[in-house]
């Protein structure tokens, strides 16, 4: 039999102590965490004054360019101290270093990973601060606004396209200019994990397509306190437990560089993902597709975003510790179905969802509006789809069936782009703002009709994977959140229905 393999979620981490652990944490929380959070204050309160000394009496062409001459080497090496001391007083009392860091012009750009969180910044103090990228929101903060204009950091707007285009033409000019610039540090990850796997890689370092040293980040040491992820341990938690012991592990390598071939430099999605995968393959851990996408984090299936932990799987949790049987959950999305057929509006108020799931408070109701919403209503449409695909309430040709005719808007039996945009977006849970690459699929099979969607989603090679591994799959059978299946599941869908078949 085909075994299944699953992949942790990297956006979940949560530190579990001991009873001794805990009570070792509060009695030296309460005397270092006061003691070391005011000694790093104070550090890094003593480097705002410096970064400003650094460019003052500068024009703006000025600080354009990068800093040299005596600006250089008195300031940098004052912070440099400062960043470390500030680092040391958190109890990171010995940074351990494996490998050689390669100089500028052997690799202008270093790669970090995985990304854990805001303490990871320390490797800026092995690495001799080079430059880095940062959001644009960063620099309105008091103290970290000033370390970036002394970094001379690129500042980027993830919410406007144009900030985001002269970012990555500002990253391939400092590092195409032959040593002129300071090398970069970039985490390729784009946001913190709990490093059971590497998330995949933004082309953003690898755009201007010279090499690369790939950097690994290591703390060994338990419990793991220092990440801070979507979900689980705060940053203030993070913070508190660090802090709480005596001392925290960390270990900087730096792997051999990493010099692009000629494909990769013609496709930086490509450099970023062989990266990734020789990282992975050295920090022992899988290589995953996985991407935070807005606030939640989903997985690539040709260009669908699917969320790792689907809405319709926190929902049939909700409901079954309200004791509400499978039988009643099925007969509640049979009226749902029934509604919406009948010509009755599928947008409801969670206090409406409370009266038609017989839920016994309004709470229950909020939050499974939340999974789908940013309010408290919700498409009841949405509801339905995704809870029976989880659930297997209706075979694979009825569920196609009822959301065909609930999202052709036209009511012409054709989908456009937009209504199979809906439609998916429905089906997973979370919408799909990307879906060219799909209806082009369809709309290869001919006229995008109702047969042809059947078609598409029980055949095709990349899009029937979102029913056969995906909603379907064990993790999410069984009400657990513990990964997403890489590889073929053994639960297959026919015409008809589902059903189980055996693979050797």
């Amino acid at each position: 039999m085909m075994r299944k393999t699953q992949t942790p979620n990297p956006f979940v981490h949560e530190v579990r102590l001991t009873a001794a652990r805990r009570i070792q944490g509060m009695i030296l929380g309460v005397v270092l965490f006061p003691v070391r959070i005011t000694l790093a204050s104070l550090f890094f309160l003593l480097m705002w004054p410096v970064a400003r000394l650094r460019l003052v009496g500068l024009s703006a062409a000025e600080r354009a360019e990068p800093v040299r001459g005596w600006r250089w080497w008195l300031f940098q090496h004052i912070m440099l101290f400062l960043s470390r001391a500030a680092f040391f007083s958190l109890g990171f009392l010995r940074i351990r270093v494996k490998g050689r860091q390669a100089g500028l012009k052997e690799a202008p750009v270093l790669v970090v990973a995985p990304h854990s969180g805001f303490l990871d910044m320390l490797v800026l103090c092995v690495t001799g601060l080079p430059t880095v990228v940062s959001r644009a929101e960063n620099c309105r903060l008091p103290v970290i606004g000033a370390l970036l204009e002394f970094n001379q950091a690129l500042i980027v707007s993830r919410k406007d396209p144009q900030s985001r285009r002269t970012c990555v033409s500002q990253i391939c000019e400092r590092v195409g200019s032959d040593a002129r610039w300071p090398q970069m540090l970039m985490f390729p990850e784009g946001t913190t994990t709990n490093g059971r796997a590497l998330i995949k890689f933004k082309p953003g370092a690898f755009v201007a397509g010279v090499p690369v040293q790939p950097v690994l980040l290591h703390y060994p040491g338990e419990p793991d306190t220092v990440r801070w992820t979507w979900r689980g341990l705060t940053w203030l938690g993070a913070l508190w437990h660090t802090t709480s012991q005596i001392y925290t592990s960390v270990t900087v390598e730096f792997l051999p560089v990493y010099t692009p071939s000629q494909d990769e430099k013609q496709s930086p999605e490509l450099y970023a993902e062989n990266v990734q995968k020789l990282m992975a393959e050295a920090l022992r851990v899988p290589a995953t597709d996985y991407v935070m996408e807005g606030r939640c984090p989903v997985q690539k299936l040709g260009n669908l975003s699917l969320p790792l932990e689907p809405p319709a799987h926190d929902t049939l949790r909700l409901l079954r510790e309200h004791g509400l049987s499978r039988a009643r959950v099925e007969a509640v999305m049979n009226h749902v179905i029934d509604s919406c057929h009948s010509g009755q509006s599928s947008m409801v108020t969670a206090d409406h969802l409370t009266t038609l799931l017989g839920l016994k408070d309004r709470k229950t109701a909020v939050k499974i509006c939340s999974l789908y919403s940013k309010d408290d209503t919700v498409d009841l449409r949405q509801i339905c789809l995704s809870v029976s695909a989880v659930s297997e309430f209706r075979s694979l040709e009825s569920l196609i069936h009822t959301a065909f005719k609930w999202f052709d808007a036209d009511q012409d039996g054709l989908l456009s782009a937009d209504d199979l945009s809906v439609l998916m977006g429905a089906l997973v849970g979370v919408p799909q703002h990307s879906i060219t690459e799909m209806y082009t699929a369809l709309t290869t099979r001919g006229r995008p009709t109702e047969a042809s969607l059947q078609d598409l989603l029980t055949t095709h090679p990349v899009y029937r994977r979102v029913f056969t591994e995906y909603l379907l799959s064990s993790g999410l059978a069984d009400g657990k959140h513990n990964g997403i299946p890489n590889g073929n599941t053994n639960r297959v869908y026919n015409r008809y229905g589902a059903t189980d078949t055996k693979s050797n």
